[in-house]
């Protein structure tokens, strides 16, 4: 064999090797990843959020030709305490502020205000007089931008804001609902209405995910891509305080610590579920607490850091 076959053996070896690392290094994450997961599901915790993941999403199936057509703002007597039951009289005696700023609910790809039905109702029934879910298009996952949609997203705060009165709103949302409502805050000023934006199993690190799909939005969503990266860069310190919610056992997202947030300019609360689904982050009772409990107390004044999380929260 001549020097230049030999080299040219030896050069394509060398990338075949190198390539095959990699690819070993990928699959072990993703093995890693994987073991995670299932340790997860095998708890008792997570057989339970197994079985109310599937219960979901069948309801979610009934559900969803109801949550096509939009939902009117209703502005409603917030002030007026004869009709409500003692629960609801309580938040407006003891959070009156609370009670009255709008919440405004962000879904995720391919669903509509449906996926609120349980968390929208659960907050009226607590005193939250003000709930509006926004509904978007249903063919965003193949022609949507996140960029554009966050600025619908504003169009949409500034109507709620003119038609109830109100100067600021809290928003949740989920999946990428809530990396929407992130670039709103952080990229077009919406820190000046938003009050409170809490995330439900948000790709804020993107996910592997997104390569099931070649769209224009799913590469947004990818790990490294340019929105992301838009995204990590430094800002002004930002008035909206965020608070992340993710699960060890969130399909969706992957790896599921993307689903994190981390930014010099954000003040960030962060809380870990152990044994619930992606799509059942929204119905699950420990994210309606984490809710009620974040909308109630923003009005403390206080700075509030990264929370670590607790090895212990389940």
């Amino acid at each position: 064999m001549s020097d230049a076959a030999r080299r040219l053996v030896e050069t394509w070896s060398d990338r075949v090797g190198a390539g095959v690392d990699a690819g070993l290094g990928v699959a072990g994450e993703a093995l890693g990843l994987a073991g995670g997961v299932l340790r997860a599901v095998a708890s008792p915790g997570g057989v339970r959020g197994v079985a109310v993941e599937a219960a979901w999403l069948a309801a979610r199936t009934v559900l969803y030709p109801w949550g096509v057509a939009e939902e009117r703002v209703k502005p409603e007597g917030h002030y007026r305490t004869d009709h409500l039951s003692p629960r609801r009289r309580g938040l407006l005696v003891s959070a009156l502020d609370a009670a009255g700023t709008p919440i405004v609910l962000v879904h995720g790809i391919g669903d509509n205000r449906s996926a609120f039905a349980v968390l929208s109702g659960a907050l009226r029934r607590r005193g939250f007089g003000s709930v509006h879910a926004v509904n978007y298009s249903v063919l965003t996952a193949l022609t949507g931008d996140v960029r554009r949609s966050a600025a619908l997203l504003g169009e949409h705060v500034e109507r709620i804001c003119a038609e109830t009165g109100s100067d600021r709103v809290h928003v949740v949302g989920h999946s990428l609902g809530g990396l929407i409502a992130r670039y709103y805050v952080q990229r077009l000023d919406g820190d000046a209405r938003v009050r409170t934006l809490i995330t439900l199993g948000t790709p804020h690190g993107g996910t592997l995910a997104a390569y099931l799909l070649p769209t224009a939005l799913t590469r947004q969503l990818r790990p490294g891509s340019d929105l992301l990266a838009e995204l990590a860069e430094p800002s002004r310190p930002c008035r909206t305080r965020f608070v992340v919610v993710w699960s060890e056992m969130d399909q969706v997202i992957v790896p599921q610590r993307n689903a994190r947030l981390e930014h010099p300019a954000l003040v960030v609360e962060e809380h870990r579920i152990r044994d619930s689904g992606h799509l059942s982050l929204s119905v699950d009772t420990r994210t309606l607490h984490l809710v009620v409990t974040a909308i109630t107390r923003s009005d403390d004044g206080g700075v509030h850091p990264i929370v670590p999380v607790r090895e212990g929260f389940s």
